[in-house]
């Protein structure tokens, strides 16, 4: 069966232009369209469709709007369209805060233009967003707001009627003293990267249970994950990630004990945004890394998009911005910065990696797990797209498999060690 999708945008030119770049894939079948976020709402109930691509600026009702009352009154997977400007960015983030699934930039010149990736792109995640499992179980969204929807959604964001988050200074910071590091370890930045994909046995630690002892994609109970002895956390995500990333780190205390690397696909514009908001709804630091930036416990630092993130080589205790790779796909890479926290240190290091799309870190969780590391990935059932989890439980890396509802407090210490 086609995924169904609802193209909602006020210009006609944008709503043509995806009905047009659909129009010749088999997997995809346009069921309506819709010119604001009211009559989105009416036919989202009325078309029940898989996705919905949807404008952020409409009349009469705007997009962030029509996403509220679609997950509570009709949850579905919805594909933002906005600018790259920094505005675009924060009101993309309102659109995630409500529900929304993943977004994609909304450049007219490339959108004209017939020779960009902009169609592979929009294919790409509507036809992942439409045969995702996000909306076929109960979850937080049921469990927290009880009577708001018919079905589970597992959006995380807190919407406007709780309460309100913590706030923090954007320039706070903490007076710990660095992470002492740990000796280099064998692998190399370039074996990150480039290493075969192929099945690693190692041994667990005890009390942890491994992906092969699971049976691949089998969720692991928390119960039965002990934390292990770390100096440095790093969690890699993409489609999906901001509300992952938002329902892991808020759980987090002020006084957690490790410094946090964080990679998630995005634009350099959303990366700062994403920071700052962060920073606001956590008790811990957040920010986006600054080439220098120093390694502390209780703070996490986020890769800026387009440049790739890794730990200074000469001061292990602090970080290195530096120009992507122009062969590489991903700016920035977890493969990148998973590696070279295998490079420095070695066992000492839980690499997590939560829902998105591809298989970016399966390389470099192979190098953490070649040096000693553990590693935690997020279940299929939690997953808005279970791609770069799959990647790394189907490689035999993960040694839990985790509900996104258990990996903070796991890390925050209330669960069982």
């Amino acid at each position: 069966m086609p995924v169904k999708v609802l193209i909602v945008d006020d210009s006609g030119f944008f709503r043509h232009r995806i009905e047009e770049m659909l129009s010749d894939d088999p997997r995809l079948e346009v069921v309506g369209t819709a010119i604001n976020g009211r009559e989105a709402v009416d036919k989202v109930k009325q078309l029940r469709p898989d996705v919905v691509t949807m404008d952020v600026e409409m009349p009469q009702m705007n997009g962030i709007e029509a996403v509220r009352i679609i997950m509570r009154e009709a949850p579905t997977n919805v594909l933002m369209l906005s600018s790259l400007t920094h505005e675009g960015a924060r009101v993309t983030l309102q659109a995630l805060e409500a529900g929304a699934a993943d977004y994609l930039p909304k450049d007219i010149r490339a959108w004209m233009d017939k020779g960009s990736n902009v169609r592979t792109q929009l294919i790409d995640r509507l036809v992942a967003l439409g045969r995702s499992r996000r909306f076929q179980r109960s979850s937080v969204f049921e469990r927290d707001y009880p009577g708001k929807a018919k079905t589970g959604t597992t959006m995380v964001f807190r919407p406007d009627d709780a309460e309100p988050p913590v706030r923090r200074s954007a320039t706070s910071s903490r007076s710990a003293s660095p992470v002492a590091p740990e000796p280099p370890v064998r692998p190399s930045l370039s074996e990150g990267v480039t290493a075969r994909r192929e099945r690693v046995s190692a041994p667990s630690a005890p009390g942890q249970v491994t992906a092969r002892e699971t049976g691949d994609g089998v969720t692991t109970p928390a119960s039965r994950v002990r934390f292990p002895d770390c100096k440095l956390v790093v969690i890699a995500s993409s489609t999906g990630g901001p509300a992952a990333l938002q329902k892991v780190l808020t759980a987090l205390p002020a006084s957690f004990p490790y410094p946090i690397l964080l990679v998630q696909h995005m634009p350099k514009t959303f990366t700062q945004v994403f920071a700052e908001r962060l920073n606001q709804q956590c008790h811990i630091s957040v920010k986006e890394a600054e080439d220098g930036d120093r390694l502390q416990p209780g703070r996490a630092l986020l890769a800026p998009g387009g440049l790739q993130m890794i730990i200074d080589s000469k001061q292990t205790d602090r970080v290195r911005i530096l120009p992507g790779d122009e062969r590489l796909t991903y700016k920035p890479s977890a493969d990148v910065t998973f590696a070279s926290a295998a490079k420095t240190y070695g066992a000492k290091v839980l690499g997590i990696t939560l829902t998105g799309m591809g298989a970016d870190g399966c390389d470099g969780s192979r190098l953490l797990k070649q040096a000693g590391s553990t590693q935690w990935a997020q279940n299929k059932e939690s997953c808005t797209i279970y791609g770069m989890p799959q990647a790394v439980i189907n490689a035999g890396l993960a040694d839990a498999i985790l509900d996104l509802d258990d990996i903070g407090p796991l890390l925050a210490g209330r669960g069982s060690r």
